[in-house]
């Protein structure tokens, strides 16, 4: 498999009609018959469902899971912080970010790692449907782009809340809202635009010359977001929490969760969510987001179970913790495979998934003297890793994968196919696309994250004082209480 499978990629982010309608006109000029747009309204619902069950992971979900894993005296501030980000992140996408993750950039080079403002504003987005498409992953099928726009907000919003977890119990809430609005333009919408931006389907089976993300060139396969979310979160997080500092009492007081009962109901949200989340990233009602739905039942509970059972045999406990932490991994880890690997390979991810991100929230963590305060790292970062690289084995179509479609072949007699073939798989090509694609994450979150978190120390918008830590951010903050004696 060599450097075109990168053109072949099913799980990413695809042109506004107006940069296709160019290639149609290319292709035309090529002899090359290019399918008309089709909305299939199933596809269009499904959308629709798949955007709204992902908020439901955010909040409530998130903010539970986290909110339940912080002592009582910052549970509320978890919860104020995680909908802060939210209700920003939603704005400021549609303000900018859409544009800058989801446009043609302003040249060829920097196409491959930012968008352009096309889209500023949401500048006629959605105003009129028969000319504003997103095209999906199947030749001539489209959806409003305006549902493109709202679904990926989610993903958006939910990364830059994912950060807050390594930063808990001791962050200024004023750093909170200037990360919220610097970090997603520094990091996470260029993220995007790396690895998802392309052609589309229409356009590459057509032959008609463009360019994809830096990422996307590699051709590393991320279906629903392993290295934009969950890497580039969990790097994010280990970043902040370094600068940030250590919680006071950390490793001398214990610090145990206030409400297992929050954790173990933000998990169940969070599971149910991530349904939308990854079947959602097919952008179709078809037999992938089928495959991503039932990877997304199976990937978790096998990791929650070798979580559990790990413990279970190296502590003589099973805990319920480790429970909903094991579950959140193989979430994690399935993300990037969720429509390429097959059940049993979902299975795999999952086993493997769940022991390494205990070593890593538990032994790891500790060597290392690090205070992520909910294990952003352990689990986002770490899980996603494996995941991304478990994907470039597991999408292989001898071991029970779906394969990659092979969009650079589908046209026919001068006719672009409605059915596309899949391509020929390499093992070595593949995984080192993964590999490619994890360094970059890790490099530009890494950076990013570093300049974000570094100039709000510098300017003494990042950590509380000290008595304020001791008090709690709750009433220090907020001048509320999540609970009343």
């Amino acid at each position: 498999m060599g450097r075109l499978t990168g053109l072949m990629i099913r799980g990413a982010t695809l042109a506004p009609l107006s940069l296709l309608a160019a290639g149609a006109a290319w292709a035309q000029e090529a002899g090359i018959t290019v399918p008309a747009p089709s909305v299939d309204k199933g596809d269009v619902t499904w959308m629709m469902v798949s955007t709204m069950v992902v908020f439901l992971m955010i909040i409530p979900g998130l903010a539970l899971f986290y909110s339940g894993l912080v002592r009582t005296k910052n549970a509320l501030s978890v919860l104020m912080q995680v909908g802060s980000v939210t209700v920003i992140g939603m704005i400021l996408w549609a303000l900018v970010g859409y544009s800058m993750a989801f446009t043609t950039g302003p040249s060829a080079l920097l196409d491959q790692f930012v968008g352009g403002t096309g889209r500023l504003f949401l500048n006629d987005a959605g105003t009129d449907l028969a000319d504003n498409l997103v095209a999906t992953f199947s030749t001539g099928i489209y959806l409003p782009e305006l549902v493109f726009v709202v679904f990926q907000m989610t993903f958006a919003c939910i990364t830059a809340s994912l950060v807050l977890g390594g930063l808990a119990e001791r962050v200024k809430f004023t750093g909170v809202v200037i990360f919220a609005i610097v970090w997603p333009i520094l990091v996470y919408y260029p993220m995007a635009h790396m690895v998802w931006w392309w052609p589309g389907p229409d356009l590459v089976a057509s032959g008609t010359p463009a360019v994809g993300g830096f990422i996307w060139n590699f051709g590393a396969l991320d279906f629903a977001g392993g290295t934009v979310v969950h890497i580039n979160s969990g790097i994010a997080a280990l970043v902040g929490a370094l600068i940030l500092g250590k919680r006071m009492g950390y490793k001398k007081e214990p610090m145990p969760p206030h409400s297992l009962m929050m954790v173990l109901i933000g998990t169940g949200l969070l599971w149910f969510g991530w349904f939308g989340f990854n079947a959602g990233s097919n952008l179709e009602a078809n037999f992938y987001s089928v495959l991503a739905m039932a990877n997304t039942f199976l990937a978790p509970a096998a990791a929650g179970f070798a979580w559990v059972l790990t413990e279970w045999l190296t502590r003589g406990k099973a805990s319920l913790l480790g429970l909903c932490s094991g579950i959140v991994a193989g979430l994690v880890a399935v993300t990037p495979a969720a429509g390429f690997a097959g059940p049993m390979g979902a299975i795999i991810l999952g086993l493997i998934a769940g022991p390494v991100c205990l070593f890593a929230c538990s032994a790891l963590k500790s060597m290392l003297g690090y205070d992520d305060a909910l294990d952003v790292f352990g689990i986002h970062g770490v899980g996603g890793i494996v995941g991304a690289i478990g994907t470039g084995f597991l999408v292989n179509p001898a071991w029970g994968g779906a394969g990659v479609v092979d969009y650079v072949s589908c046209s026919e007699a001068g006719t672009v196919l409605a059915t596309c073939p899949v391509a020929a798989y390499d093992l070595v090509t593949q995984v080192t696309a993964q590999l490619k694609g994890i360094g970059v994450t890790i490099v530009w979150s890494g950076v990013g994250s570093a300049l974000v978190f570094g100039l709000l120390k510098v300017l003494g918008l990042l950590r509380v004082k000290e008595e304020e830590e001791q008090e709690g951010l709750d009433i220090t903050a907020h001048g509320e209480a999540a609970y009343h004696s």
